[in-house]
């Protein structure tokens, strides 16, 4: 079995990781492209190949493996210096040493210039593997001193075989569903298929009905629940994370950021697939109201929205997405408080679509 086999899709990243395992690998690299497309699977599946052994590799305990991820918002200058002091030990097992910076583009200023001298003279064994989901916060003369590996947004087919493979009870209008809620993202298809992540989803969507079917909606109520659904998850990363210590041969210091940062990350990227997915409701109500409607997201809820995608709702359906793309858009930018921030959104969702229903019951 060949390094890159398991991974969908990824033609052109295929290609460069192929030809640099049979040749002399460059001493640098930046994956990039959007999150949940395979990148960090194939980081470490490139380390793998590397370093001669997968099983350890996949666990994040080979010696000669170093990984690095945010803690919180920004990977600061030090862990950069943490990691240069281990840059210049020597390999323990392998004839390399391989070095992960899990979302690079976090890097602050004074990080990505103490890396920087590393990359423009690392020592011979080792390989630095920089994983981005976006090129822009990185400096040029970082890009410059990588070989750039490019990552491209999955297929709906591709993210359909992955669900098929993964849950092979599903109908095919469940797995068509889960494949096109998940817009091309892997890590966001697997998550729709656990079961708490599914009760999440169909909590969510009933919140996001009731912001123009409830005359009683409560927009505290409203932001409540989404960060509920917010906090259940980053539990559940807390617990995972708790439970993977005990392979791994950390401080209790160490332990207890790893356990933070997966808490708070998860936390993190369940508000953002919350947004992701209050947006993409409100356009399927477009979608359905302009007689469209093979190419709704939600085709798990077809009835429903045939019942709300009226045309009298069409032009606050489409004002109310870009309110929630705009709050997605300030949570991915700024550091927003998420309480105050689901609250403001769901008193201008509201106010945009309670006359949408007013008109719908009048007609």
């Amino acid at each position: 079995m060949e390094p890159f086999d398991s991974l969908p899709e990824q033609d052109e990243a295929k290609r460069l990781l192929e030809a640099a395992l049979r040749d002399d690998p460059a001493h640098a690299y930046l994956f990039h492209g959007p999150a949940g497309v395979g990148k960090r699977r194939a980081a470490l599946a490139f380390a793998a190949a590397l370093l001669g052994e997968q099983d350890r590799v996949e666990r994040g305990i080979h010696p000669d493996l170093y990984v690095l991820e945010p803690l919180g918002d920004q990977i600061r200058i030090g862990d950069i210096r943490v990691l240069r002091r281990d840059l210049h030990m020597r390999p323990f097992e392998a004839e390399r040493r391989v070095y992960l910076i899990v979302a690079a583009e976090l890097m602050n200023d004074e990080a990505a210039d103490a890396l920087l001298k590393d990359l423009e003279e690392p020592p011979p064994y080792a390989v630095v593997i920089l994983i981005a989901n976006e090129l822009g916060p990185l400096s040029e003369t970082i890009r410059s001193r990588c070989q750039l590996v490019p990552f491209r947004r999955l297929s709906e087919r591709a993210i359909r075989e992955a669900v098929v493979a993964r849950a092979s009870g599903l109908s095919e209008e469940e797995a068509k569903a889960v494949a096109r809620v998940a817009a091309g993202r892997l890590d966001r298809a697997e998550r729709l298929l656990d079961p708490g992540a599914a009760d999440r989803r169909r909590k969510l969507l009933a919140v996001a009905r009731s912001v123009y079917a409830d005359p009683e909606f409560e927009p505290r109520a409203a932001a409540e629940a989404v960060l509920d659904g917010a906090s259940e998850r980053g539990a559940e990363a807390r617990t995972k994370a708790e439970q993977e210590l005990e392979e791994l041969d950390l401080t209790v210091r160490e332990g207890e950021q790893r356990v933070r940062r997966a808490q708070r990350g998860a936390e993190r990227e369940e508000l953002l697939l919350a947004l992701d997915e209050l947006a993409a409701w409100y356009r399927d109500l477009v979608v359905v109201a302009a007689g469209a409607e093979t190419a709704v997201t939600h085709f798990d809820h077809i009835p429903e929205l045939r019942e709300d995608g009226i045309r009298e709702r069409m032009a606050a359906a489409e004002n109310g997405a870009e309110l929630v793309r705009a709050t997605w858009r300030s949570f991915e930018e700024f550091n927003i408080q998420p309480g105050l921030a689901f609250e403001a959104l769901f008193v201008q969702l509201r106010r945009e679509l309670a006359g949408s229903a007013l008109q719908a019951s009048v007609s």
